[in-house]
């Protein structure tokens, strides 16, 4: 009878596959491991940091509050002080100089009037600078015109527009002209 060469395994002992695999399985463990400890090394680093941060040591830091007035004032008050007419105007830069449409509603503001919306106009090729009235209200025309000491009679500057989509009482547009208006170059120079 011939004899098999069979290869001889036993129940308990590893073959070549099983010792390379627990040879690659103990690698990554050891990675895995050393990942771990650098990652708790970094925590504990942070912890320590972080504590450091918010505990004091030394002079304790003492906080100062502005004193403020016995009687605070309403808005009210201030109000009634110097109200804000009820005239509401827009304020279109049609010149194009930056910045223009918001320093001429401050020159507005502090003739107590309204301005509801500043921006920049359609185009900015407006020579002259023009007030428009887009509804009944007159007199709020009269108080807006005196503020610009414009003529109500000069027609290249104060139209009559009336606009019944429109939700002000005056559009005023600034013109690339702005610097002749006495009143306003007057607030722009002391200002600004």
């Amino acid at each position: 009878m011939a004899k098999s060469k069979r290869r001889k395994t036993s129940f308990f002992g590893p073959s070549k596959k099983r010792t390379k695999g627990r040879k690659r399985w103990s690698l990554q463990n050891s990675v895995v491991n050393s990942a771990i400890a650098i990652l708790s090394l970094l925590l504990i680093a942070f912890i320590f940091s972080f504590s450091r941060q918010y505990t004091q040591k030394g002079i304790p830091i003492e906080m100062t509050f502005p004193s403020m007035p016995d009687q605070t004032r309403l808005a009210v008050e201030i109000y009634e002080q110097n109200p804000v007419l009820d005239i509401e105007v827009e304020v279109l830069n049609g010149c194009g100089e930056a910045g223009l449409a918001g320093k001429v509603s401050e020159f507005l503001r502090s003739n107590r009037i309204d301005v509801v919306r500043s921006e920049n106009a359609d185009h900015f090729g407006y020579d002259r600078t023009l007030l428009i009235q887009r509804n009944e209200k007159f007199e709020n025309l009269k108080t807006v015109s005196a503020a610009l000491g414009f003529d109500l009679n000069d027609k290249s500057r104060v139209l009559v527009q009336p606009d019944e989509n429109s939700d002000v009482d005056l559009t005023l547009i600034i013109g690339k002209d702005y610097k002749t208006i006495r009143p306003l170059t007057d607030f722009l120079n002391h200002k600004f």
